[in-house]
């Protein structure tokens, strides 16, 4: 797996990182250790092979993030283990292509465990980094929503698009509340990303295709969120709170 080509020094922080079995919170977690941070990385899915050896150290636990027994006792161990923390990357969300069609007429149910995974679980992470954070009178969160949270599509993800307009909404929320304690929050909005989640686009000539609607000409990678939230959980971003970052390539900005 690639790694990030930008330098940050991350040494005696401590992160926790949401959803990073793979993707985007693996590439984030990574390029933490690389960074010289001491993070925790959970997931539903089992530890991937692929986690930086360091120099940072990290624990590794699988579980449901929608749990919050499970999220309050991760926190804990992060704290016993590391001593503290202070940066928390939210990454998690599924995206149901079938399932998750529009409101009027798909299952309630598929609904629920939508906004649960891509928001609830970022609700239970928040409310047990945070005091952790303020004992440091220091924090930084980074939240992953998405472009589709500023448009509708003909190709209807009603609870994926609702789900990511709720995270801007709350990331805001939480920088406001917690911006006097030294406690920044913001959120990252992709676009096409090729990630596992993505198996669309392991197809080459798909992922061409869907390159043409990008003024960059090409998809993006799970580095180049990393890139942006390594940036924005580090202190070269410590006057930034409360914004949101499309990383799209272009693709929002054409008419």
């Amino acid at each position: 797996m690639a790694t990030s080509s930008i330098s940050f020094d991350f040494k005696g922080q401590v992160g926790l990182i949401a959803g990073a079995g793979g993707g985007m919170g693996l590439a984030i977690g990574n390029a933490l250790i690389e960074a010289g941070a001491d993070v925790t990385l959970i997931d539903v899915k089992p530890k991937p092979a692929e986690i930086a050896s360091g120099p940072g150290r990290h624990l590794y636990v699988q579980g449901d993030l929608t749990d919050e027994a499970l999220v309050k006792r991760a926190v804990a161990d992060t704290v016993t283990r590391f001593g503290g923390l202070d940066l928390l990357a939210n990454t998690v969300g599924v995206i149901w292509f079938g399932r998750d069609t529009s409101a009027i007429d798909m299952d309630l149910a598929v609904w629920d465990q939508v906004m649960a995974i891509n928001l609830k679980s970022m609700v239970i992470t928040a409310r047990h980094a945070v005091p952790e954070m303020k004992k440091r009178s220091k924090g930084a969160m980074v939240h992953l929503s998405s472009i589709q949270s500023l448009r509708g599509d003909i190709k209807v993800q009603e609870a994926y698009g609702a789900s990511k307009g709720a995270i801007r909404s709350l990331s805001k929320s939480l920088a406001i509340q917690f911006a006097a304690e030294n406690i920044r929050s913001n959120c990252i909005l992709p676009g096409f990303i090729h990630t596992p989640m993505q198996t669309r686009m392991d197809d080459p000539a798909t992922k061409t295709k869907f390159a043409e609607f990008v003024p960059l000409r090409r998809i993006g990678t799970a580095e180049d969120i990393a890139n942006l939230s390594l940036f924005l959980l580090s202190d070269a971003a410590n006057f930034i709170t409360g914004a949101e970052f499309i990383i799209d390539g272009g693709r929002t900005a054409l008419p």
